[in-house]
């Protein structure tokens, strides 16, 4: 049975994060108000029911350091527009990992997919590792969406593409519920499109500055390799290298508020 715990919202937001140093972190953005005021709740996504999340107008899953609040901010999304993100783990799906998929203890979309069935958020914005493995993620993920009455869009978008100093693609993702009747009656070819390419291991968007994003820049941001056992250096590398890069979704954000408030 689903709850309607995202109406009525106060203009606060739920983040959740199990890592103790990225929670922390976080309690330290929301004091400086530097992201959205609001609770920072430490438990396994696992624990959480959906009475936890009633009247919050934001709700944040894996939220690391707060990059998805700051985006939002960015993008001139308010505090107390109701919407979810979630940036699942991408290390069952990153070519770096072990690729072991769904069968990664970390393979939490399931858990989260669980708690949108439930209470039914307006719009959910996601973040994925461009992979072909990762690929096949979001397509499961699309259809478990839509089978929730979701529009589900998306776009392939290189850090670069804000000026950053590396590629760092990223399959960022949006479901909207408010859109479903306009796309059943306008169907999305795009889509499909979007689909195949990235079952061809393609990149579809190649970033929003042209030529910007040449062979020349590196994948990822180039951190120095630390010996674990140093104070805090390897919390903090690994809190910001598992960040998303804000600006980057901030823009994501922005195009998909020009058409849905359009």
């Amino acid at each position: 049975m689903r709850t309607s715990s995202w109406r009525s919202p106060i203009a606060r937001a739920y983040y959740n994060e199990i890592d103790a140093y990225a929670a922390g972190w976080l309690r330290n953005l929301i004091g400086a108000g530097l992201i959205a005021p609001g609770d920072v709740d430490q438990r396994a996504i696992q624990d959480v029911q959906p009475d936890d999340l009633r009247g919050y107008a934001q709700c944040h899953f894996f939220a690391g350091i707060g990059g998805w609040s700051l985006a939002l901010r960015l993008a001139g999304w308010p505090d107390d527009r109701p919407v979810w993100t979630g940036s699942c783990p991408c290390q069952p799906f990153s070519s770096a990992g072990k690729r072991l998929g769904d069968k990664d203890p970390r393979h939490l979309w399931p858990q989260f997919r669980q708690l949108i069935c439930l209470c039914d958020p307006p719009v959910v914005f996601g973040e994925q590792v461009a992979s072909k493995a990762a690929s096949a993620w979001l397509d499961h993920a699309f259809d478990d969406l839509e089978c929730m009455d979701y529009a589900c869009g998306t776009a392939v978008i290189p850090a670069c593409s804000v000026a950053a100093p590396m590629l760092r693609y990223r399959i960022f993702f949006v479901a909207n519920r408010a859109s479903v009747q306009t796309r059943a009656a306008q169907p999305d070819h795009s889509s499909t499109q979007s689909r195949k390419e990235r079952a061809q291991g393609q990149e579809p968007h190649r970033g929003l500055s042209g030529d910007s994003c040449g062979a020349h820049w590196i994948s990822e941001p180039n951190v120095p390799v630390v010996v674990d056992g140093f104070p805090r250096i390897v919390d903090q590398i690994s809190a910001a290298g598992n960040a998303i890069v804000p600006q980057v979704a901030a823009e994501f954000i922005g195009a998909y508020m020009e058409i849905a408030d359009a």
